[in-house]
């Protein structure tokens, strides 16, 4: 039988293709440690990692499997910078923090290109990434960014296609022009999971599956962490849970949001269907963005139904389908073998979240988008932090994240107001 996430809805085309998926133990007994880590995706394995290969005792607990959140069912799109463009965070923040924040950034790339590479881990790296204008107006802004990237933030790697161009690029002609990036690319996502976590544990981290976080509290510089068969003791502690925290800690729950995003798999398309020959990720500019690219066997790999709250549709196939045909009319007939989705946390501002919510205790989360090469990196910053050295850290700690407004009563409906009337504007 398949593999079916408890937390997140419908069959993984990742599951199918990521090869032997280790099980780890449940946590049963107390534990003490340096440094206790809730949540095992990206970011808590990546932080577990390097934390244990600096000789620091730490343990991870996740609630259900490695990469059954969004780190094992997302889009799987590197991207470059933040969640905005440069340009946007220099107008925001001046100039000197936004390079900064789009080199910290880039150092993300690098790194997980290169801890990848360096640990023997396969995760179908795919390069080229481009970003499409879905209407006209738009396309002035494409061409103004790719010259920004290169004369003011060194960054020589994307160029400006017009409509032609994205045309033959894409193998549609939906779209208006844009950017293409040769600097970024795309991976499988759960392959990087599986693969962290087998570092980890090999570094010495002690990491536990199917170990619900029942409770934290941190007093008299101890943070307690309960679980059903034990509690984990330790010095410092990282939530790293970020959609699905729940009620677990209030105040990320307060401006983290769980959002639904859900993807469609083709079967392998074959060659004589032109769709993005290239092999390059796409992301248009809708506010509800449409996402999707070619799986290294040819299959189109397509997300986009977003859904703000947590009820899981019955209906990925239909509604990827549809989506599917407006940009390739020949494809309406497709086979898709796998349709799933996951939910992913966004912020007021689409900028992540990292805050010392209690004593000792800091959070991450809230990636909005483009936590693949983020969220990966950011653990590596917790175990910085750990070490001493916060000040990469507190570039991303220093920005302004106000909570989601409504309380908990009224903040998913007033949300789920907003953000439709943003997607009515996509189709306007």
């Amino acid at each position: 039988m398949p593999y079916h996430s408890p937390i997140s809805p419908g069959l993984s085309w990742y599951e199918d293709t990521a090869g032997p998926r280790p099980e780890y133990p449940a946590l049963d007994g107390d534990r003490q440690a340096d440094v206790v880590i809730i949540g095992g995706g990206f970011t808590g394995l990546s932080a577990a990692t390097h934390l244990a290969k600096a000789g620091t005792n730490v343990v991870l607990i996740e609630a259900h499997r490695f990469g059954d959140g969004a780190s094992g069912r997302n889009g799987g799109q590197l991207g470059t910078g933040q969640r905005a463009w440069a340009e946007e965070l220099e107008g925001e923040l001046g100039f000197t923090r936004a390079k900064a924040l789009f080199d910290l950034a880039e150092e993300a790339k690098a790194h997980l290109l290169e801890f990848s590479a360096a640990n023997g881990i396969d995760i179908d790296y795919m390069p080229g990434q481009m970003s499409v204008a879905h209407k006209p107006r738009y396309v002035d802004d494409y061409k103004a960014h790719a010259e920004i990237m290169a004369s003011r933030f060194n960054y020589p790697h994307v160029s400006f296609m017009d409509a032609q161009e994205t045309a033959e690029r894409l193998g549609s002609t939906h779209y208006h022009g844009g950017t293409r990036d040769i600097g970024t690319g795309h991976i499988h996502p759960l392959k990087l999971v599986i693969g962290t976590a087998r570092v980890a544990a090999a570094a010495g981290a002690h990491i536990f599956e199917n170990t619900q976080s029942t409770g934290i509290t941190s007093q008299g510089g101890k943070v307690r962490v309960t679980t059903p068969r034990g509690t984990i003791t330790a010095q410092k502690c990282l939530i790293a849970v970020n959609a699905y925290g729940g009620t677990l800690e209030p105040v990320s729950a307060a401006h983290i949001m769980p959002i639904g995003s859900f993807i469609g798999a083709t079967v392998p398309l074959g060659a004589d269907l032109p769709v993005i020959p290239g092999g390059e990720s796409v992301d248009d500019s809708r506010f509800v963005v449409r996402y999707f690219r070619k799986s290294r066997d040819g299959r189109l790999l397509f997300g986009g139904r977003e859904i703000y709250g947590v009820n899981d549709p019955k209906d990925i196939h239909i509604h990827i389908r549809r989506q599917i045909t407006e940009i390739y009319p020949a494809l309406k007939d497709v086979d898709i073998t796998h349709g799933w989705g996951g939910y992913v946390g966004i912020t007021v501002p689409r900028k992540p979240f990292v805050r010392e919510v209690m004593p000792n205790v800091i959070s991450m989360g809230g990636y909005s988008g483009h936590g693949v090469m983020l969220s990966n990196y950011f653990g590596k910053l917790y175990a910085e932090t750990v070490a001493g050295n916060r000040d990469r850290l507190k570039l991303i700690e220093e920005l302004k994240i106000p909570p989601f407004p409504g309380g908990r009563r009224f903040r998913t409906p007033l949300l789920f107001l907003a953000l439709n009337w943003f997607a009515l504007r996509d189709r306007i």
